[in-house]
């Protein structure tokens, strides 16, 4: 009969091994014990400890199990810590690099979703089927309830229950959010391994919620035609609410723009965006880095030029008023006479709002990006222009992701929303003529009216493009567009020297009129409307697009391949552009009576 001291014995039982130990417990079964570092986080020994059932070969097993760990250990395969969610995620947010105001978002979400939930799980625990059951959990009830009846009050002081205090209902985290949560996770746990923590991540193999489809919804041109008026009730918000719309800066970017970073130089107008205005980590509002941390360029078009000249001659007139010299390097949209001061924008957000509530507009300061990309893509210009301009980095791959809705919505409207602008439809016979909205549009119609007028006879050869351009301001590239356009409308045609006055404008008595030969006939290659259809390396035909383009520059029929294949196929068009020889595109005219037959484009 066995003793106690027999038990004690039995249980101070081990063999020893410079590579691990093996306890022999009194139920005959085995600890076996290998020494595994030292933890990082509690920086005490960390020891893998498995214990092997008592049974047949009990021996051979646990010395199996020893030389399995100790291999696991040599090949950094084992879990270095027993630290916790919450552990690493302290971690984490102390190396966090990025901005003070995504900090501040990421430590709340921790705070409020992460830790009441998954705070106290050890790190090496945490696996796909926990991280899919913990976002079901969030989709459930945003205030993690335990399903029981409670009440929903409107604050956490002491106070007396009115009607905005009542019964609990659940409601779940936006798919954003639930997604935010998850890449705050991931980067924690890529941490992990690359400190060894753990072996692998379970992030990868969780699911979160899929992204929500971009659905964009800018103001429409008599919205925002409504918005601009009723903003210059007050002229410096107006003028702000100008630039915004014109520019597509976002409101931060905007409050920190400095008088020296608007050039307004004849010919040289643009908008130099360098600082931003973001939360610090303090919670208040400091000027800093851009979103991107990338400096960026935007020319101004000739309105938004003069209200910012408008805008300097108050900004000069209001201080000498107040006996103040006005400060060079002080801000353009400043809250002080001086521009010592800078807007704040939440400010601009809620008096932006108050406008719109006012007008019955639902929309968003936010959607002012929206309205100025969209315009840009209806008015034909390639994507990694509109890129540029709002500031998103890779090339207009993130324009392509997240704003892709801006490029249907974009193709709907050129495809059903042009006549927007045009006049009452003519008669029969008579020429049909779109009323002039771009700057090349303009110049040709001002040549055209001097054609009609007679001021420019027939045969009589047209000015320049270069006098062209110093008439009306432009530059020389907008004034040989409007060339292109007169030659394509038939009010100019091919001279020994330079383009000559039809014998007849579109709008003069019908006369016999020599066809220019198509040898030299540039008409074909004037900027138009074209119906665009991609293929697929597997013969896959993608929805049509209607675009503005011209055939002389093919480089931006180009630029439409790579967007719609980076739209219809993005797992073989991710990076790069050396995939698109296997791509095609299918080039066809949207007016019927153009003599131009479809044809397709490779490169």
């Amino acid at each position: 009969m066995s003793t106690y001291h027999d038990h004690m014995a039995a249980r101070e039982q081990r063999r020893r091994s410079p590579r691990g130990a093996i306890d022999v417990l009194p139920s005959g079964a085995r600890r076996v014990r290998v020494h595994a570092g030292t933890d990082p986080v509690t920086k005490r020994k960390h020891r893998l400890v498995e214990v092997v059932p008592a049974g047949p070969d009990v021996e051979a097993r646990a010395e199996a199990v020893r030389a399995r760990m100790v291999q696991e250990v040599a090949e950094r395969r084992n879990p270095r810590t027993a630290a916790t969610v919450e552990q690493l995620l302290d971690r984490y947010l102390e190396q966090f690099d990025g901005a003070a105001s995504t900090r501040t978002l990421y430590r709340g979400y921790v705070r409020n979703h992460i830790l009441p939930l998954l705070g106290s799980v050890k790190v090496a625990q945490l696996d796909p089927e926990t991280l899919d059951s913990y976002y079901a959990e969030l989709r459930r009830c945003r205030d993690h309830c335990d399903g029981s009846r409670r009440t929903d009050h409107r604050t956490k002081a002491r106070h007396e229950c009115d009607a905005r205090c009542g019964a609990h209902r659940c409601r779940p985290l936006a798919a954003s959010t639930v997604r935010h949560i998850h890449f705050i996770l991931s980067g924690a746990f890529r941490k992990a391994v690359r400190w060894r923590w753990i072996v692998t991540s379970p992030i990868g193999q969780a699911e979160p919620p899929p992204a929500s489809k971009p659905n964009p919804q800018p103001p429409t041109a008599a919205q925002a035609a409504a918005i601009v008026s009723a903003a210059w009730e007050d002229p410096d918000w107006g003028a702000l609410v100008w630039t915004a719309m014109t520019t597509g800066a976002r409101r931060g970017e905007l409050c920190a723009v400095r008088w020296p970073a608007v050039v307004l130089d004849e010919g040289r107008e643009t908008l130099w965006l360098r600082r931003a205005i973001a939360k610090g980590d303090d919670g208040r509002p400091v000027e800093g880095d851009l979103k991107t941390h990338q400096q960026r360029r935007i020319a101004l078009d000739q309105e938004t030029a003069a209200v910012l000249r408008e805008h300097r001659r108050r900004y000069e007139r209001r201080a000498e008023s107040l006996g103040l010299t006005p400060n060079p390097d002080g801000f353009v949209f400043g809250r002080s006479p001086d521009g010592a001061d800078f807007v704040l924008p939440d400010s601009v957000t809620q008096r932006y709002e108050r406008l719109a509530k006012r007008l019955g507009v639902g929309t968003t300061f936010h959607k002012l990006r929206h309205y100025s990309a969209t315009e840009l893509i209806v008015a034909g210009v390639d994507l990694r222009t509109v890129a540029g301009r709002l500031g998103h980095g890779s090339g207009g791959v993130t324009t392509l992701r997240t704003y892709t809705a801006w490029v249907s919505e974009a193709d709907q409207r050129a495809a059903v929303g042009i006549g927007a602008g045009m006049p009452t439809r003519p008669a029969e016979g008579e020429p049909f003529v779109r009323a002039p909205r771009h700057p090349y549009e303009l110049v040709a119609a001002a040549v055209a009216g001097r054609i009609e007028s007679g001021e420019l006879a027939a045969r009589e050869p047209i000015p320049t493009a270069e006098a062209l351009a110093a008439e009306h301001a432009v530059s020389l590239s907008t004034a040989r567009r409007a060339v292109g356009v007169l030659r394509a409308t038939g009010y100019i045609v091919e001279g020994a020297g330079r383009p000559l006055v039809a014998a007849r404008g579109p709008r003069a008595p019908q006369q016999p009129e020599p066809e220019p030969s198509p040898a030299i006939s540039p008409a074909p290659l004037a900027s138009a409307y074209w119906t665009l259809t991609a293929r697929g390396p597997d013969g896959v035909r993608y929805p049509p697009r209607v675009v503005a383009g011209s055939l002389a520059d093919l480089d931006g029929f180009r630029a439409h391949l790579v967007g719609i294949a980076r739209i219809e196929d993005p797992g073989n068009t991710d990076t790069g552009e050396s995939w698109i020889g296997r791509y095609e595109l299918e080039v066809a005219p949207v007016d019927p009576a153009s003599p131009l037959a479809p044809m397709t484009l490779r490169w």
